[in-house]
């Protein structure tokens, strides 16, 4: 029997950062990182879970929400101590807010944390405004009704991924895509189910609309 499909939404603080408009917050435990709480209030989004050293908030912590504040000197991100209090608490399907953009660092840092999520056995997304990240290893996923959208994909954790498009402009099959070879990248989706193969290695798939 599958296990049930807890789903938590992690809102984090990159500046510029926009919520998607078809994000589903309903049946989704909703933490924010540290500042993300600022851009919850922006869209009126009541969190279940505050967490963070709160250096980056610039508002007041509401009263009535459980709170967890961290030290400032410490060696996960707020955004990877929120996964892994989720994690305690049973979570297992992330989507993971605001968490692009910004200071470099951080940004990299957050796709790190959905390889940890992925490496883990995890559903999990990164999910901007007019952006979606997945984490893909040796499997296919398939894109539906998506047609005209961009597609990138670039190996991550490894030094290189062999995949296989189905639906693209730019056809690849058993392709390598290296670091010092980005061949990945603007790729454009022509049917209405279109197809990425990872045979071996991890890919970042960057997904444009």
């Amino acid at each position: 029997m599958e296990p049930e499909i807890k789903k938590c939404i992690i809102i984090g603080s990159s500046p510029g950062s926009r919520i998607p408009a078809d994000v589903d917050f309903n049946d989704s435990y909703v933490i924010c990182a540290d500042g993300g709480l600022d851009i919850a209030k922006q869209n009126n989004i009541v969190p279940d879970l505050l967490i963070g050293d709160f250096d980056s908030l610039q508002s007041d912590l509401p009263q009535g929400v459980e709170t967890i504040r961290l030290q400032t000197e410490k060696d996960d991100t707020d955004m990877m101590a929120a996964i892994r209090e989720a994690l305690r608490r049973g979570y297992n399907s992330f989507t993971l807010l605001c968490s692009l953009g910004g200071r470099m660092d951080h940004s990299y840092a957050n796709l790190c944390a959905l390889q940890f999520l992925v490496s883990q056995g995890y559903r999990a997304e990164i999910a901007d405004d007019g952006c979606r990240v997945f984490l893909l290893s040796d499997g296919r996923m398939t894109l539906s009704d998506l047609k005209g959208c961009t597609v990138s994909v670039f190996p991550f954790g490894s030094a290189f991924c062999t995949v296989s498009y189905v639906g693209m402009k730019y056809p690849l099959r058993d392709a390598c895509i290296s670091s010092v070879n980005p061949i990945g990248i603007s790729n454009v989706i022509l049917t209405n189910r279109a197809q990425i193969i990872v045979h071996s290695g991890n890919a970042l798939i960057f997904l444009l609309s």
